[in-house]
């Protein structure tokens, strides 16, 4: 298992990007128990800290990736530094990469307007090898005809992580995985900031941007500053 550092209670992940894939497709190969995947950034974490329920969640998950340059700041604030940055989009296409090349199916979930078939037509073209066992909005009654490997699910939080941990153990799937907006940016249906605005951790500024009904949202980023900065307080020695 994979250590978790904590923040504002709800444990994380800290391993490279590597590490976790490695970790991940080992796993596929033998039998073990199922598990799904979260992503926590800032907007998650906040909402997770009103949300008893929901950040039990969050803790079941067996790999949270620190999706964010907000989780990785206060990593450092509060002692608990992460190797690395792992954004879902990132690593559900790398995800992709790696299996391709190997007897596993993916399937997609989620999204609207048949962005997921977009999305698994983007895929099939830059990973020729990629099986794609289902694609669809959301589950169908009718059973799917095979096991799905990992599943990767795009309703956005807090549904898609509500979702999986109340179906796994229900359906025909090994991993799942709330990937949010991934399909919209692999299917190139929302542009991405570039990598170099990736890279100094602004792409939160360039989804504004481009964007701008997510300002809502992205004043959770002040709370989060607020409750990191309390638990910073809270854990000096008296």
């Amino acid at each position: 298992m994979l250590v978790k550092n904590f923040l504002l209670g709800v444990g994380v992940t800290n391993a490279s990007k590597e590490e976790i894939l490695e970790y991940l497709i080992k796993g596929l190969k033998e039998p073990s128990e199922k598990y799904y995947i979260v992503t926590p950034n800032p907007e998650i974490l906040v909402y997770a800290s009103r949300h008893k329920d929901f950040k039990k969640i969050l803790n079941n998950a067996r790999l949270a990736l620190p999706d964010g340059i907000g989780v990785i700041w206060a990593g450092k604030i509060l002692g608990k530094r992460f190797k690395q940055k792992i954004t879902g989009v990132d690593f559900m296409k790398k995800v992709c990469e790696k299996v391709s090349e190997k007897p596993i199916t993916i399937g997609l979930m989620g999204g609207r307007g048949g962005v997921a078939d977009r999305t698994a037509e983007c895929l099939r073209k830059k990973y020729p090898g990629l099986k794609i066992g289902f694609i669809g909005e959301e589950w169908p009654n009718v059973k799917v005809g095979h096991e799905i490997d990992i599943l990767f699910v795009a309703y956005g939080f807090p549904k898609q992580e509500i979702w999986m941990s109340e179906n796994l153990d229900k359906l025909p799937v090994k991993v799942m995985m709330g990937v949010g907006g991934a399909f919209d940016y692999i299917s190139g249906e929302v542009p991405r900031a570039p990598v170099w605005v990736q890279k100094i951790g602004f792409e939160w500024f360039y989804r504004l941007v481009h964007e701008p009904w997510r300002l809502k949202r992205q004043l959770a980023l002040l709370e989060f500053i607020y409750l990191v900065l309390k638990e910073k307080i809270l854990s000096f020695p008296k």
